[in-house]
This record gives C-alpha cells, structure tokens and sequence, in this order.
C-alpha cells in the first residue's frame, strides 16, 4: 500500500511517496493542484516514513543535514539501482559527470546509460542527481528544471563556503 503527502520546500511543493516502509518518490510538482497518480494511494500525513522525509528534508533545506538516513525504495532496473547507488556517493557540494558516475561503476563507456538512469531517479534531491553537471561542468537536465538544480548546487555550495555560479566545487 502506498502513501503520500505535501511538503513545502524553497524549490517549491514536494510530493513526498512511500510504501512498504520506505521512501519511494520526491515528485516536484508546480503547484498542489496537480493531479496525484492513482498509484501514488491516499494522502497521509501520519506515515512514520513520510513524516521521516519531510523531517530530513526540511533540515536540508535548512543548511543542517548533508545526508540523508530516511529508508528509500525506489524501484528500477538492476543497472539503473546502481547508479542511483553511485549517486549516493557524490559528496555534499561536489559536483561530477555522467561519465565520472560511469567510470565509478566500473563502465567508463556507459555514460549515455548512466545519463539515462540518472533523468529516471524517482527520488531527487535525496539521492542527489542534482550534482550531476555535463562534462563541460554546464548545468545540464534536471526532472525539476534547471531553475531547481540551479538553486539547490548555489544552496549547498553556499554552505560549503563556496559560490556559485562558477564556483569550484570537488569533483568525484
């Protein structure tokens, strides 16, 4: 069974998605009135997970959490799990490519793949697609749009003590 709720975010409305225990969707959607997926089951506020996640992200969002400890389930193919997994590892304020992503895993020739795996994260800003940038270090696509991903690289280069744009972050 899954659940949902709302959240309110500096980047706008959050739709937050669990079932089974675990967290499995960040949707950023424009404005609450947009229909909500059938799948997505009934809004709860009360769900132990969500409740989680919008604890964890409201820290985020406050400059007091870099990681994230909420149980995530997002459901995708073996090779798209693992590069969400690889995403993981992207420090907090660093920046990589798809084919930084790519030669991490072990595929250095798979890089439009991970690029692939990378636009399907159902769980943006927690696993942190947002730090994927091209190999040009331009700001590339991003589900939410590149306002967001702008905004979120500036919010954690901010408290890394760097500036942005054309700030410096690590890269992977």
């Amino acid at each position: 069974m899954t659940f949902w709720t709302w959240m309110s975010s500096p980047i706008g409305d959050l739709r937050l998605v669990a079932g089974g225990g675990a967290l499995r969707r960040v949707h950023l959607t424009e404005r609450r009135c947009d229909p909500t997926p059938a799948a997505y089951g009934s809004e709860r506020d009360d769900e132990p997970v969500l409740q989680q996640a919008r604890r964890e992200l409201g820290e985020y969002f406050a400059g007091q959490r870099r990681r994230f400890d909420v149980l995530l389930g997002a459901e995708g193919s073996e090779f798209q799990r693992a590069v969400w997994a690889a995403l993981m590892a992207v420090e907090f304020g660093a920046i990589c490519s798809y084919g930084d992503i790519a030669r991490a895993m072990g595929r250095p020739t798979a890089t439009r793949a991970v690029g692939g795996a990378n636009n399907k994260n159902p769980i943006p800003i927690i696993v942190p697609c947002h730090r994927v940038v091209g190999s040009d270090r331009s700001l590339v696509g991003f589900g939410g749009g590149l306002e967001r991903k702008r905004w979120l690289l500036a919010h954690e280069a901010r408290l890394v003590g760097a500036v942005f744009p054309g700030y410096d972050p690590p890269r992977c």
